[in-house]
């Protein structure tokens, strides 16, 4: 049921909104979703008119009222995956639809799970690297002895992406390194006798790198009608792929 308007401050439910949206778009949500999410929250709490504007890069909101509003902007700086946090806030979008939250209880709730570490520890994620590459393996018919060093490979190169990011915040130049020092490892281990099939070895250890995510909201925000933002998400998981491209082909070249 749609709440008396007057009853909520206009500001306050769209700071909702748009932290909704934020938390969203930076842990792997799609445009069209985000979108969706922030125009039922403020309806659910009785703006019946609301404008989301969402890019890769930045969140605008407005809604309209007899009073006039201004329109909100929010910049987005960083992005990462961590599905539990859109699952969170989709959750919390429910409860304000079923009028279960104030905006101040929604807004603490939302503050709360922004402050949330990821859902998966960090080396809970590079064992997790670390086991797609080995299963990548198996399912390109490669023999077993190839599973271990790809998957040392893979985890080191996910560590890497992890780490690079952290310290080097330019785009692209994390996995880079990463697939530079995972080209080499896995050429080293082949070397040693350490499995026998180099290129399945590199498969599997750059499989972790592979912007598969990034790719298929691409292709939803496309099919969705959002074409910057899906020109924007195609071209960054491109870019990706071409710096994982250029590690690899740096490796090769000198060995």
């Amino acid at each position: 049921m749609l709440v008396d308007v007057e009853l909520e401050d206009h500001y306050d439910i769209m700071d909702v909104s748009l932290i909704a949206g934020k938390i969203m778009l930076e842990n792997g949500a799609e445009t069209y979703r985000v979108e969706d999410t922030m125009i039922r929250i403020a309806l659910a709490y009785g703006i019946r008119e609301s404008h989301s504007f969402v890019t890769p890069t930045g969140i605008m909101f407005s809604v309209e009222t007899d009073e006039p509003t201004k329109t909100k902007l929010i910049r987005i700086s960083n992005r990462t995956t961590d599905l539990y946090k859109v699952s969170a806030v989709n959750a919390i979008s429910r409860r304000i639809s079923a009028g279960e939250l104030t905006t101040v209880q929604a807004y603490h709730e939302l503050k709360a799970i922004q402050k949330a570490p990821m859902f998966f520890s960090f080396w809970i994620q590079i064992l997790a690297a670390a086991s797609t590459s080995g299963s990548f393996v198996i399912l390109l018919k490669g023999s077993f002895d190839n599973v271990l060093p790809a998957m040392i490979a893979g985890g080191l190169a996910y560590f890497i992406v992890l780490k690079v990011a952290d310290i080097v915040p330019t785009m692209f130049f994390s996995e880079f390194i990463a697939a530079l020092v995972s080209g080499a490892a896995s050429y080293f281990f082949y070397r040693i006798g350490f499995g026998g099939d180099l290129d399945r070895i590199i498969i599997g250890a750059l499989i972790p790198l592979v912007p598969g995510l990034l790719i298929t909201n691409a292709v939803r925000d496309l099919m969705a009608g959002h074409f910057i933002s899906g020109l924007a998400k195609g071209a960054e998981a491109l870019l990706t792929a071409l710096a994982i491209g250029t590690g690899i082909a740096v490796i090769m070249t000198l060995i």
